[in-house]
């Protein structure tokens, strides 16, 4: 079975990639190729396709692999009908739930002002009607 994906060339810290038809079964850098069919540069994001020969390969049988299949999809090469995506992948670490953003929240607890007085019950006052004066005191008038 053959397989369609990159191979990286190019020095330290500039690769540059050689989108290659080769064995499935070998590594990507020692297996023969079969084919050499574009080539790909990351830093300009440049892609030189022959498309004749990846539109040959992918009908008789050899499997993109999913990043070189975003690349053609980009440049417009139509993919077999038999060959699916991959599913997108999720980051999801060991211990969810022991980071700080997954613990529920703690309400803050509010201080009360030192200056200000503890809240009382309000007092009832009864009506006036129920408590009659006995007698009322003569108002006093000041001394002239």
């Amino acid at each position: 079975m053959l397989a369609i994906r990159m191979q990286r060339n190019g020095r330290a810290h500039l690769p540059m990639y050689r989108i290659v038809v080769q064995e499935a079964q070998r590594h990507p850098l020692s297996g023969r190729v079969v084919a050499e069919v574009g080539n790909y540069n990351p830093a300009t994001k440049k892609v030189v396709l022959d498309t004749e020969k990846v539109e040959f390969y992918l009908k008789n049988g050899a499997k993109p692999s999913s990043r070189v299949a975003f690349v053609f999809k980009k440049n417009g090469v139509k993919l077999p009908d038999w060959y699916k995506e991959a599913p997108a992948k999720s980051a999801k670490g060991k211990h969810q739930d022991k980071l700080r953003k997954n613990q529920p929240k703690e309400e803050p607890v509010e201080e009360a002002p030192a200056e200000a007085p503890a809240e009382e019950a309000p007092v009832e006052e009864a009506p006036a009607a129920e408590e009659a004066p006995a007698e009322e005191a003569p108002a006093e008038t000041p001394a002239e």
